[in-house]
């Protein structure tokens, strides 16, 4: 029976086309992450600079208008404000009421129409609340600016100096600020939002002595304006303590209170009057004497209220707590929002949204930077492509460059060496099947130049009897007689025998051998072939006999076969037997179908000399013959087994031999049953086993 050697598909992950597919994901998987990362790098880059862009922008705005808002009773006049900003940001900006009714939309034109912008809706949530009377410590740049009362700063309603106590409170900060520098200490004069000046040291590190002496010289205490101002503030600010049965406080210029310790917490000169121009010194300091008398005045008084106020187990008294300070802080802070409220606008509700010109506006451009930055990346990625790329091509190329060769000094008829064969993948696979097929190659030719041998050898020797025997005729040394023609004969024959052959194993080859198919009954066929060589069998003293079926096997089905090319490669093989068989041994024909059914095996068996173990193998190819000698006496051309072989093959079938030195040998021909023949051999109704 035929055995075809197939071996298992490769798994997937020993496959080339796996590592080729590894390689191509990992590389697929860097440059997605590569391009992932420099992605969310970039964009995370220029969103943090878009909103920090966005960011101080809404700050400038906020800033700019809550600076309107605390100098203004009200928001008309606002719009100039508000263009100038949305100019500048290229956004819209609106401003409306807390009812959300408008007061001013940038996008209205100067006569007050829509541009078509004003029209769409606002967005559902306030950038921001407009109050000078409750700063948003988020936009606001210097938030220590609006103090712990959130009050900006630049809300000094009846605070605000006029010109004339601003030129005054100058000039005095000057004088200060000229004594200060005559002693070698610097320092500037600035001036706050109710226009009062001061003098600012450069340095913390200045002479106390002298600081003090020529901040005594040139006081500057609190001017009509801030005095009236003041105290309607104090008066507010009793009337909240009041209500919570507290008692009222004295508040300072810079909205502090006596607690009653230390000196009265009262800045130098807070008592001291707006000089005058043209004072001597001793004038000044004889005004610095009353104002420091005063304050000791006003200390002995607050000691003298403590005291009453004041408690025997020496606990501080009720105004001295914490809780009580807090309380003041409160009721100054309302103080001071209710007096500032008619003096700034009304809280406003801020819109800050991008106008359609921005909107189409990228938010960022490519820095040199980010440039850098992909470049680099793509560099690296480009780079690892390239170099996984080389290292697979490299494991590739090379045993496929190793086949090449060998195939090349094959071409060129030179011994090639066995390729190395790698790891079993589809390259290792290759070279294994190509040293096979080199193997197999080199047998090839070395057959095929036995072969020419043989057929030159087989040739030669009927050629050269005949030719003998013409020369002598031809001399005169032999007569033509019957025997002489005979001869001839004989020889001729067996070149046509050859000739024969020759032409049959060359159809084969090239699957010319036509068969005339028809239904054989294979056991008349065995009975045929023993009839045919019983004459052969007898003059060689060898018993030929057909095996009969037994009563319970299944008769051999019909084959459809071609019978003349099946008697053909029967007598072969019984010829051969006979040849091989010596006096009073036996050659016994047979046939019989397999267990599986799929099969008819017909068998030729002798008791003659057997085949060696290491001559099996060969039986069946062209020219081979056991006796080396090539003796026409002891066996045919050679070519009898090799067309066995063939004919069984071009029957679907194929033929083999099993032999034991010294005991004989059985050829069997295996030739294949279609399921309508094997039908066959089932008996019919009143039939016995095995009838058609």
């Amino acid at each position: 029976m035929r055995r075809r050697d197939e071996r298992a598909r490769l798994p997937l992950r020993k496959s080339l086309l796996g590592r080729l597919l590894t390689v191509s994901a990992l590389v697929a998987s860097c440059s997605v992450a590569a391009t992932a990362w420099l992605a969310v790098q970039t964009t995370s880059g220029a969103i943090r600079q878009e909103q920090g862009q966005n960011l101080s922008a809404d700050a400038e705005i906020y800033n700019t208008l809550l600076g309107y808002a605390a100098t203004h009773p009200g928001w008309e006049g606002v719009d100039g404000t508000v263009r100038k900003l949305a100019g500048k940001s290229q956004r819209r900006i609106v401003l409306t009421t807390q009812d959300k009714r408008p007061l001013f939309d940038s996008a209205d034109d100067a006569n007050g129409t829509s541009e078509g912008s004003s029209a769409a809706p606002l967005p559902p949530q306030a950038s921001a609340v407009v109050d000078p009377l409750s700063v948003d410590t988020v936009l606001v740049p210097d938030t220590a600016s609006a103090g712990a009362d959130r009050v900006d700063p630049r809300a000094v309603g009846p605070f605000l100096l006029p010109a004339q106590e601003r030129t005054l409170l100058r000039k005095a900060s000057a004088d200060s600020a000229e004594c200060l520098g005559t002693a070698g200490i610097a320092a500037d004069i600035v001036e706050s939002p109710s226009g009062r000046s001061r003098v600012q040291f450069v340095s913390s590190e200045t002479d106390r002595s002298m600081e003090t002496k020529c901040l005594a010289s040139y006081a500057s205490g609190p001017t009509p304006t801030e005095k009236k101002a003041l105290r309607a503030l104090n008066q507010l600010t009793d009337a909240c303590l009041k209500r919570q049965g507290r008692t009222g406080v004295k508040l300072n210029l810079d909205l502090s209170w006596d607690r009653g310790f230390g000196t009265g917490g009262t800045d130098t000169g807070i008592s001291a009057e707006l000089p005058t121009t043209g004072l001597t010194k001793e004038e000044a300091d004889a005004q610095q004497r009353a104002a420091e008398q005063k304050a000791v005045e006003e200390k002995a008084a607050l000691a003298r209220a403590t005291k009453e106020r004041g408690t025997d187990d020496g606990r501080l008294p009720p105004a001295h707590s914490s809780k009580h300070d807090r309380a003041i802080a409160a009721c100054v802070g309302s103080a001071r929002r209710e007096q500032l409220t008619s003096y700034v606008a009304a809280p406003a509700l801020l819109f800050i949204d991008s106008t359609d010109a921005a909107a189409g506006v990228p938010g960022f451009d490519l820095s040199p930077a980010n440039t850098a930055r992909i470049a680099g990346v793509t560099a690296l990625v480009l780079a690892l492509t390239v170099g996984a790329s080389v290292i697979a091509g490299a494991r590739l190329v090379r045993p496929l460059h190793a086949l090449t060769g060998a195939a090349q000094r094959m071409r060129d008829g030179m011994d090639s060496a066995p390729v190395p064969v790698g790891s079993d993948n589809e390259i290792g696979r290759l070279a294994a099947a190509f040293n096979d097929m080199a193997a197999h190659r080199a047998r090839l030719e070395e057959q095929r130049k036995v072969m020419v041998s043989d057929v030159a050898h087989e040739l030669r020797t009927p050629l050269s009897n005949i030719r003998g025997w013409l020369e002598a005729a031809q001399d005169g040394l032999a007569e033509p007689d019957p025997a002489f023609v005979s001869s001839l004969h004989e020889e001729a024959v067996q070149l046509q025998h050859i000739v024969n052959d020759l032409q049959d194993l060359g159809a084969a080859d090239v699957g010319a051998l036509r068969l005339h198919l028809e239904p054989v009954r294979v056991d008349d066929l065995l009975g045929q072939v023993a009839a045919a060589h019983q004459g052969l069998a007898e003059t060689a003293g060898v018993t030929l006999a057909v095996s009969a079926t037994p009563p319970d096997a299944p008769r051999p089905p019909l084959l459809d076969a071609d019978p003349v090319r099946l008697r053909q490669a029967m007598s072969n093989l019984v010829s051969n037997a006979v040849r091989h068989t010596p006096s009073g041994g036996l050659v016994t024909l047979h046939s019989y179908v397999t267990g599986s059914g799929d099969e008819v095996a017909v068998e030729v068996s002798d008791t003659g000399s057997g085949i060696p173990a290491d001559d099996v193998p060969h039986v069946f190819d062209r020219f081979w013959r056991a006796e080396k000698s090539r003796n026409r006496s002891t066996g045919g051309s050679g070519l009898g087994l090799a067309i066995v072989l063939k004919l069984a093959e071009a029957h679907g079938g194929t033929a083999s031999v099993v032999s034991t030195e010294g005991q004989g040998s059985v050829f069997t021909l295996w030739l294949p049953v279609t399921r309508d023949e094997a039908a066959s051999t089932e008996p019919g109704p009143g039939e016995p086993p095995g009838q058609p």
